[in-house]
């Protein structure tokens, strides 16, 4: 049987607009691509700490890992990564939402900050017909890495039914 999981993925639509009222204002996505291109290892530096959390009521990942993540994202060249972080912002998948018809999974992180609940899982669970969503109280977008054990064991129930 096929199946589906989101894990704190940015569909449905994470631009605000007036038909998209809990998106994240364009202001922001713009100051991401002006720092990300003034030194995009101090943004990463920067970035991953918020992505995974750091300093928040999540667990803490290490050091080790925050270079890691930031090594691994100063391997894409510059233009790359603006094109991603553009998709990122302005793709809409609001109208592929009735296309999936496998049960989805949904998990996402009450405190994601890079891809608000908000904005992203709970608006995909509205719009994916029986979707079951659970929500990561307290949980950072990089979940993979500080609810590791909580995930790997969501992701195999659902591969199990």
């Amino acid at each position: 049987m096929a199946q589906a999981a989101l894990v704190s993925s940015v569909v449905p639509f994470m631009l605000k607009t007036s038909d998209n009222p809990q998106g994240t204002e364009p202001a922001v996505f713009e100051a991401m691509t002006q720092r990300m291109t003034e030194d995009r290892a101090k943004f990463f530096g920067g970035f991953f700490k918020e992505f995974f959390g750091v300093g928040s009521l999540s667990p803490a990942v290490s050091d080790e890992m925050l270079q890691w993540a930031r090594s691994v994202s100063m391997q894409a060249g510059l233009n790359a990564t603006l094109i991603c972080a553009k998709s990122f912002a302005t793709t809409d998948f609001r109208p592929d939402l009735a296309a999936f018809e496998v049960p989805t999974l949904i998990i996402h992180g009450t405190a994601d900050k890079t891809v608000p609940i908000d904005a992203a899982g709970r608006a995909a669970a509205k719009g994916i017909a029986g979707a079951i969503l659970i929500e990561y109280e307290d949980a950072p977008h990089g979940l993979f890495a500080t609810h590791k054990a909580r995930l790997t064991a969501d992701l195999l129930t659902l591969l199990r039914k």
